[in-house]
């Protein structure tokens, strides 16, 4: 049984958690995570809209609590054409708050040029944070992030995401462990060395003539002369990097978005981010020896896994062994329960799960892996959203409706790592 990808990914993520990155963060002291409180920039909060719903109206309305000061705060909305009522939405949210402005694009352009829109709009701003128009953003996240410039160079600095429908079904409750170890252990290594090369959309603060000085390269990408509208988080963090600028992640910014509920939503999710795995990856082969020899590694190791491992799991099927790397699936995805379990024993019961909960990865990994990794090479020029709501999923509500109140769930994501 060829189990040496999946052994080596085990053995990574276990080095890198518990004796590679905090070594690493010891050694580095106070210089890991400064911060400076004296540090009071204009701040633009941009959010890319697309068939959101009522999600955009408690996106905004969250954001207008921040802790930082309001009249260093602005809000802007982009649509992107939704095919929905979020447009109207958004404008509810903006109603009665001067620093809160609602665009709409003239033709739908994809994440990204929304994104770029909406900086050009927030003139005024030294920092642009780009929150996903699915989120709801915790109160302390703007000035949690901002206070981490502290340096000219550093271009980024990343939040982390919680589940809001953790409970939802056994899908869900898998995707909250999942969420806990690709952003405290998968990035473990990289925010040590400053060299983060995923920062998530769905809270993430960047300096303004950052974008502004790679808006050629972020309005040019494409595949084969196709558009693309995938993966655009990932593509910015590394052109960051790739310009010289340091990407920070810290645990103490966060928001909340929902899960897909659904295999077919979390399919949809999973092929869209190997899309975007794939694309940058390869892409940033060029360039990868110019990061800490130690990133460098790590990246090269990832593509390679990415690329093995499917083959492992048609290798195995065809061998009749199946069964048997199914039988480690298990047993690996089995004690990561425990270790999640054991690491989330401190947080209230409505904020975690039962580490069985973790169990349906060890099928719905090498599944996903096998088909859904060939899939993305053959359809790396999609330029769909992939995974926002469509219009027979809108709210049924209208915003004349609205009067606050909890917001509901829906299966929009941005991308995570």
């Amino acid at each position: 049984m060829e189990l040496f990808p999946i052994h080596l990914l085990f053995i990574v993520v276990l080095m890198n958690r518990y004796i590679l990155g905090p070594f690493l963060r010891r050694m580095r002291g106070q210089r890991f995570d400064r911060v400076d409180d004296t540090y009071r920039p204009r701040v633009a909060i941009v959010i890319p809209l697309f068939n959101e719903g009522k999600g955009i109206f408690h996106a905004v309305r969250s954001l207008l609590e921040q802790d930082y000061p309001s009249e260093l705060l602005q809000i802007v909305v982009v649509d992107d054409c939704s095919k929905d009522d979020s447009f109207a939405w958004a404008l509810k949210a903006a109603e009665g708050h001067a620093n809160v402005i609602v665009l709409r694009n003239p033709e739908n352009m994809g994440k990204r040029k929304g994104i770029n829109r909406g900086v050009k709009a927030a003139e005024d701003a030294e920092i642009i944070v780009s929150v996903d128009s699915d989120v709801i953003v915790d109160k302390s996240a703007v000035r949690q992030l901002v206070r981490r410039f502290t340096h000219p160079r550093i271009g980024a600095v990343g939040g982390r995401t919680y589940v809001t429908n953790r409970h939802q079904n056994w899908l869900t409750r898998m995707i909250e462990i999942k969420f806990h170890f690709a952003q405290e252990w998968l990035k473990d290594l990289e925010r040590s060395f400053r060299q983060v090369m995923c920062l998530t959309g769905c809270l993430t603060a960047y300096r303004r003539h950052v974008m502004l000085e790679l808006e050629p390269i972020l309005e040019a990408r494409s595949i084969a002369g196709v558009p693309i509208k995938y993966g655009e988080d990932r593509f910015l963090t590394r052109q960051i990097v790739k310009a010289n600028y340091e990407t920070v992640y810290t645990l103490d910014a966060f928001c909340f978005t929902a899960a897909p509920p659904t295999l077919s939503g979390y399919f949809s999710q999973q092929l869209r981010w190997r899309r975007s795995n794939l694309v940058d990856l390869l892409g940033g082969l060029s360039h990868a020896w110019r990061l800490h020899p130690v990133i460098t590694i790590h990246y090269v190791s990832q593509l390679a896994l990415l690329l093995s491992y499917p083959v492992v799991i048609v290798h195995n099927i065809i061998n009749g062994e199946f069964w048997d790397i199914l039988a480690f699936h298990f047993l690996v995805i089995g004690l990561l329960g425990v270790i999640y379990r054991f690491e989330t024993r401190h947080l209230p019961e409505d904020r975690r799960v039962h580490g069985a909960s973790f169990l349906p990865m060890a099928m719905l990994m090498p599944v996903t892996y096998a088909l859904f990794t060939p899939l993305a090479l053959f359809t790396l020029d999609s330029g769909s959203w992939e995974t926002r709501g469509s219009p027979s999923s809108a709210p049924a509500t209208s915003p004349a409706d609205t009067g606050g109140g909890i917001p509901p769930t829906h299966a929009g994501e941005g991308s995570h790592p």
